[in-house]
């Protein structure tokens, strides 16, 4: 048997975000509204409407995975 005081570090790291259950839907739910926002702001480019385009992608990009938060 191995214990505290038999030469083993024992190192227990902190789950990471994407090993959080909870997290999985809401984080899956942003990358689907991301991917809806890019897609609808690259129409708007073939469509003409340039300023709404480039708006949605950035929304786009901020909502997605790695992008930018309020709450930092």
């Amino acid at each position: 048997m191995t214990g505290p005081g038999d030469g083993y570090l024992r190192v227990t790291l902190p789950p990471t975000r994407w090993e959080q259950d909870e997290e999985k839907p809401v984080l899956f739910l942003l990358w689907v509204l991301a991917v809806i926002l890019v897609i609808a702001g690259i129409v708007q480019l073939f469509k003409g409407q340039l300023l709404w385009g480039i708006v949605l992608i950035i929304v786009g990009f901020a909502v997605g995975p790695g992008g930018y938060s309020i709450f930092k």
